[in-house]
């Protein structure tokens, strides 16, 4: 797809902006034709889901709502932007603290092969290419761990963010009153 914006020159078939054209008016309205106003974006420009037709066939990271980061080769989609993804994977991200005051804590991350995947287009948060010539390595300051050993921190800290979050919203219900509906569930 072409870049355009505002400053483009218009093409030459239409008159410059200040310029009059050759024909001065009609019979119906008499004089000048009124100048457009501000200048209008190319249909190319629209961020609905047909601008997803550049990215058919290609690699996507996407966020979902959730947070879930999924890998995947994008092969369809419809008008409301659910995709099909193929070859798809899982990442997940994981910090395991330092176990002593010397050591460092360990950034790990993994991959867990999905297959193919049906994303409803209401759940996805961020979506994006990924270049081809970084895809092999791994994300700066993380090194690639076992699966078990990062799923099992990864279930461990969302099990403690969640006790935490049912402390907070207890404080919260006896200070304001009420209760706090789905607090949790989302995380962005």
């Amino acid at each position: 797809m072409e870049s355009l914006s505002l400053h483009d020159p218009q093409p030459s078939s239409a008159p410059a902006l200040g310029q009059q054209p050759a024909q001065q008016g009609n019979a119906v309205f008499p004089g000048p034709p009124p100048t457009q106003g501000a200048p209008q974006l190319p249909p190319q420009m629209f961020t609905t889901a047909a601008q997803l037709l550049d990215l058919t066939d290609k690699k996507l990271l996407l966020v979902l709502r959730d947070g879930r980061k999924i890998h995947g080769v994008l092969r369809s989609w419809d008008q409301f932007a659910n995709l099909v993804l193929t070859d798809t994977r899982e990442r997940y991200f994981v910090t395991i603290p330092a176990t002593d005051a010397t050591s460092q804590p360990r950034h790990l991350y993994c991959d867990i092969p999905r297959g193919t995947y049906l994303v409803r287009g209401e759940n996805v948060l961020l979506l994006g290419e990924v270049d081809l010539d970084k895809d092999d390595d791994p994300p700066p300051g993380y090194e690639e761990g076992n699966v078990e050993e990062v799923f099992r921190a990864q279930k461990l800290l969302e099990q403690t963010r969640r006790e935490k979050d049912k402390v907070r919203g207890r404080k919260l219900a006896q200070l304001l009153g009420g209760e706090v509906e789905n607090s949790g569930e989302v995380l962005f």
